[in-house]
């Protein structure tokens, strides 16, 4: 029985790999005081997202159909609002993060390695998000920008602990060995797991409110000479409803 046991846990860990990489921060959209904002950070960590305003490529929304609408940031005292001209069903956002390198034991430093020569790793780092806010008519298609993004391939139940398979989508095409995290705000240091050969991951649903899936993936440098790769990090929010008050 010891053995079967053991056997069974091993299996288990198929496709799961250390926290290495459990500490990368992220950007995702939440609710503060009924408004969406576009919040940076990891965990509890909400960093100051106005003074990355500058970082932020685009913030798209879509309609039922997926069309997008216009939509915009606006800055409020110490966060970051949404402000679209209709009732979106998706909003999303890309976020250029910069170069970084780290030297053998040091920490990271905003440099490419053609500032750190000797750098152990130097990588160019993307963030992107999608949040659901409206009923979804179909499945969500790759959206435009979004090199990495992660969407439900299935109906988003109304309970937590329900079994959600998401897939994630690299370049608009799945993609194995993209890493995930089930809960980016309460779970921040779980083990990451891994998507399979059909970019596929199940995870039983884990909030009975706002859900923050992570997704992070490394991809080929498109200047070698500045850095080794890129990481790209993508999250997808949903809203699970509490029962009547």
């Amino acid at each position: 029985m010891k053995k079967i046991s053991r056997f069974i846990a091993a299996t288990l860990l198929v496709g799961m790999i250390p926290l290495a990489q459990a500490d990368a921060h992220g950007i995702w959209f939440a609710q503060r005081s009924k408004q969406l904002a576009l919040i940076y950070g990891i965990g509890a960590d909400d960093l100051d997202a106005v003074k990355r305003q500058p970082l932020v490529e685009s913030v798209t929304a879509y309609d039922a159909t997926y069309q997008p609408i216009p939509a915009s940031l606006r800055v409020a005292g110490p966060i970051l609002l949404v402000d679209t001209e209709a009732q979106p069903t998706l909003v999303a956002a890309i976020l250029q993060n910069g170069t970084w390198s780290r030297m053998a034991g040091g920490e990271f430093e905003k440099k490419g390695r053609d500032e750190m020569p000797g750098a152990e790793l130097a990588e160019k780092t993307v963030k992107y998000a999608v949040t659901i806010q409206g009923p979804l008519s179909g499945p969500i298609p790759a959206l435009p920008g979004q090199a990495l993004q992660i969407v439900p391939a299935g109906t988003i139940p109304e309970k937590l602990g329900t079994p959600l398979t998401y897939k994630v989508l690299y370049n608009g095409k799945p993609v194995a060995g993209a890493r995930l995290i089930n809960d980016m705000i309460n779970d921040p240091d779980a083990t990451e797991v891994k998507t399979g050969a059909d970019g596929t991951v199940t995870l039983p649903v884990r909030n009975q409110g706002l859900n923050v899936i992570r997704a992070v993936y490394d991809g080929p440098s498109d200047n070698p000479k500045k850095y080794d790769r890129i990481e790209h990090t993508a999250t997808l929010a949903f809203t699970l409803a509490h029962a009547p008050e």
